[in-house]
C-alpha cells in the first residue's frame, strides 16, 4: 500500500512537471509492441508461402512488408529514444530541482531536527547516489512497454491454445516470485549499505576538501583518515562479496526458468506441427509465429517481473524523498493579513518555548515590549535563549505558549512573505553564496533600476569598510564570492565576510533590524566600529543587538538581560550599572577588565 501511495505521489509530481511526458511514454510503448508483432505475425505468411505455393509476387510482397515495417519502426523507435533520452534528463533534473526547492521552503524546524536531517540525507542519497528518480522513470516506462507487449502476444497465443498460455504463465509466475523475494533481499542489503556508504563518503570528502587540509597537516590526521577510509572500504567489499554471491545464485535460477520456458514453447508447438493429439495440426508458418510469440512473451513477462521489482525497489529508496516532499512549507503556514507599513511596536507576552523533541524550556514565560525606533541589546550567558528570541521573531519556530505581537497583532496572523519583508537579520552562522558580491548584498530584492541598486550597494560597501577592497578587484562588486567556480573570485577573511552579511541586512528596507552575534570573529575595535556604523544607518528604525561583548550595549536605549530562559533585567545601561549585584554589571565589568592596560 505504501508503494502504491508513493507511486501515485511520484506520478502526480511528475505530471505537474510535464503532462506530455506520459503520453510520449505510452506512444513509445506502442511502437515497441508494434515492432514485435510485425516480426511475430508477418514471417508466418512468408514461411507458409515458401513451403506452399512459392508465388514469386507473394514472396516479394511479404518480404517487402517485413523489411519496410522494420525500417519504419526502427526509425520511429530511434527517434522516440532520442526524444525520451532528452525528456528523461529533463524530468530527472526537474525532480532534483523540486527537491532543492522543497529544502528551501520546508519548515525551518525540520532542518534542525535530527530525524528530518537524516530523512533529507537519505532522500538526497536515493536521488544522487542511487539515481532512484532516473531509474524509477525508466522502470515505469519499461513496465508500460512490457504490459502492452504481453497483452498483444496473449491475444496471438490464445488462438493456438489456452493451455499453452497457462503453462507459460506458470513458469513466469515462478520467475516473478523469485524476483520478488530477491528484490526484497536486495533492498534490505542496500539499506545496510547506506550508512556505511555515507561514512565512507564523508571521510573521502574530508580528504578532498581544501578547508580541512591545514588541520590534517597540523595534527597529523593523515593516517587516521586513511585507516577510516580503508575500514569502510573493507565493509563495502564484504557487503559486495556476500551480495554478489546471492545475486549469482539468483541469476542462475532465473536462467534455468528461462530455459524451461523455451523448452515448453518449442515442445508444445512442435507437437502441434507433428501431431493432432493436443489439437488441430498447424503449419510451419504458424510454428514460427507461435514459437516467436512464446519467446517474446516469455522475455516480456520476465522483463515485466524484473521491472516491477525495480519499480518497487526504487519506490523503497524514494520513500524518504516522498516523505520529505510531503512536509509542510513555511509559506503555507497560517496567516493571511498582509503586513503593511513599519514596525510600530513589538511585544512578547508570556512566551514559553522548547525545541522540538525536547522538554527542556529555553524560554520560560518571558514578557517585554519594544517601541518603534528603540535600540535594544540582548545579553546573557551561552544557552540563555538570546538567539531563540530572534528565531521566534523570524517565525522559524513557533512558541509553545504565549504570543508575540507586532503592531498589536499576533505575528502568525500576518501573511508570511509580506511579514518577512518587515525584518532583516544577520545570524551567527550567516552564509554567503557563490554569486557576485553585488548579488550577495542585493539578495532577492526586485531590480527595477539597476543603477540605483548598484549605487546603494556601493554606498553600503563604503560604510562597512569594504570599498577599497572591492575597488581593487578587476570586476569590482561583480566579482564572484569564492574561487570554487571562478579563479578570479574573491576569498574574504571572516571579518570581511561578516561585513558583507551586515551590508546585505542593511540593504533590505526593513523597519526591524537584528544582529545576532554576527561580529563574533571581529576584534573589539572592529566590532565597535561596525556597530557604530550600523547604528547610524539604522536611524529611527527599531534594532535588536545580540553580542557576547558589550559593544552595542552602551549606545542602546535598553538592555534585556536573560538568564536561564528568564528576563532578570530590562533597563538602560546607566541604570543597570548601578545594580552591582546584577548579571549585567558583572558581565560588563568582567569584560572591561580584559581590555585594561
Amino acid at each position: 500500500m505504501n508503494n502504491v501511495k508513493t507511486l501515485k505521489k511520484f506520478i502526480s509530481i511528475s505530471f505537474k512537471i510535464s503532462p506530455s511526458y506520459f503520453f510520449l511514454l505510452i506512444f513509445q510503448s506502442m511502437l515497441g509492441t508494434g515492432q514485435i508483432l510485425v516480426n511475430v505475425i508477418l514471417p508466418k505468411f512468408l514461411v507458409d508461402e515458401l513451403v506452399g505455393g512459392r508465388n514469386r509476387d507473394n514472396l516479394i510482397r511479404f518480404g517487402l512488408y517485413i523489411v519496410l515495417s522494420n525500417v519504419v519502426f526502427l526509425f520511429l523507435n530511434k527517434t522516440m529514444k532520442r526524444i525520451m533520452d532528452v525528456r528523461n534528463i529533463y524530468m530527472k533534473e526537474k525532480l532534483n530541482q523540486a527537491m532543492a526547492d522543497k529544502i528551501m521552503k520546508v519548515e525551518f524546524a525540520c532542518l534542525e531536527d535530527p530525524y528530518y536531517l537524516d530523512l533529507k540525507e537519505r532522500a538526497v542519497f536515493a536521488c544522487r547516489t542511487m539515481s532512484a528518480l532516473e531509474n524509477l522513470i525508466g522502470s515505469v516506462a519499461k513496465v508500460l512497454n512490457n504490459t502492452v507487449t504481453i497483452l498483444s502476444l496473449l491475444a496471438v497465443m490464445f488462438t493456438l491454445s489456452p493451455v499453452f498460455v497457462l503453462l507459460l504463465l506458470l513458469t513466469i509466475s515462478i520467475s516473478i516470485i523469485a524476483q520478488k523475494i530477491f528484490s526484497k533481499y536486495q533492498l534490505g542489503c542496500y539499506q545496510e549499505l547506506i550508512p556505511i556508504n555515507r561514512r565512507y563518503g564523508y571521510y573521502v570528502g574530508v580528504c578532498y576538501e581544501g578547508k580541512y587540509q591545514k588541520d590534517i597537516r597540523l595534527y597529523n590526521m593523515n593516517q587516521m583518515l586513511t585507516d577510516r577510509i580503508l575500514y569502510y572500504n573493507r565493509k563495502i567489499y564484504e557487503w559486495a562479496k556476500v551480495f554478489n554471491k546471492k545475486n549469482g545464485a539468483f541469476q542462475g535460477f532465473i536462467g534455468i526458468i528461462n530455459d524451461l520456458q523455451a523448452a515448453i514453447a518449442y515442445g508444445y508447438v512442435g507437437i502441434r506441427v507433428l501431431s493432432d493429439k493436443l489439437g488441430g495440426r498447424i503449419g510451419i508458418g504458424s510454428f514460427t509465429m507461435y514459437v516467436s510469440a512464446a519467446i517474446n512473451f516469455t522475455t516480456a513477462a520476465t522483463d515485466l517481473g524484473r521491472n516491477i521489482m525495480a519499480v518497487i525497489q526504487m519506490l523503497g529508496y524514494l520513500q524518504p524523498f516522498m516523505e520529505f516532499m510531503s512536509l509542510p512549507d513555511e509559506a503555507k503556514r497560517e496567516g493571511s493579513v498582509p503586513f503593511e507599513g513599519e514596525v510600530e511596536s513589538l511585544r512578547f507576552e508570556n512566551v514559553t518555548f522548547h525545541y522540538p523533541k525536547s522538554e527542556q524550556l529555553v524560554l520560560k514565560g518571558i514578557s517585554f515590549e519594544i517601541k518603534k525606533g528603540e535600540k535594544i541589546s540582548i545579553v546573557g550567558l551561552n544557552g540563555a535563549g538570546k538567539s531563540t528570541i530572534v528565531k521566534l521573531l523570524c517565525r522559524l519556530y513557533k512558541p509553545a505558549s504565549g504570543t508575540i505581537y507586532i503592531n498589536g497583532r499576533d505575528i502568525y496572523e500576518y501573511e508570511f512573505t509580506s511579514y518577512m519583508k518587515c525584518l532583516a537579520a544577520v545570524f551567527q552562522d550567516y552564509k554567503l553564496f557563490a554569486f557576485s558580491v553585488y548579488e550577495n548584498i542585493k539578495g532577492g530584492e526586485e531590480e527595477e533600476e539597476k543603477g540605483e541598486h548598484r549605487e546603494r550597494v556601493a554606498s553600503l560597501l563604503e560604510q562597512v569598510g569594504l570599498k577599497d577592497k572591492i575597488e581593487e578587484l578587476k570586476s569590482g562588486m561583480d566579482t564572484l564570492f569564492g574561487k570554487q567556480y571562478d579563479p578570479d573570485g574573491i576569498e574574504m577573511s571572516g571579518g570581511q565576510s561578516q561585513k558583507v552579511a551586515i551590508a546585505r541586512a542593511l540593504y533590505k528596507e526593513a523597519s526591524l533590524i537584528i544582529l545576532d552575534e554576527p561580529t563574533s570573529a571581529l576584534d573589539p575595535l572592529a566590532e565597535a566600529e561596525i556597530y557604530e556604523h550600523f547604528n547610524q544607518l539604522v536611524g529611527d528604525k527599531t534594532a535588536i543587538y545580540i553580542s557576547h561583548r558589550m559593544s552595542s550595549s552602551v549606545f542602546c536605549d535598553k538592555i534585556l538581560v536573560l538568564d536561564g530562559g528568564l528576563i532578570t533585567d530590562f533597563d538602560s545601561h546607566k541604570k543597570l550599572m548601578e545594580r552591582e549585584e546584577g548579571m549585567y554589571y558583572k558581565l560588563f565589568k568582567s569584560q572591561a577588565v580584559n581590555y585594561q592596560i
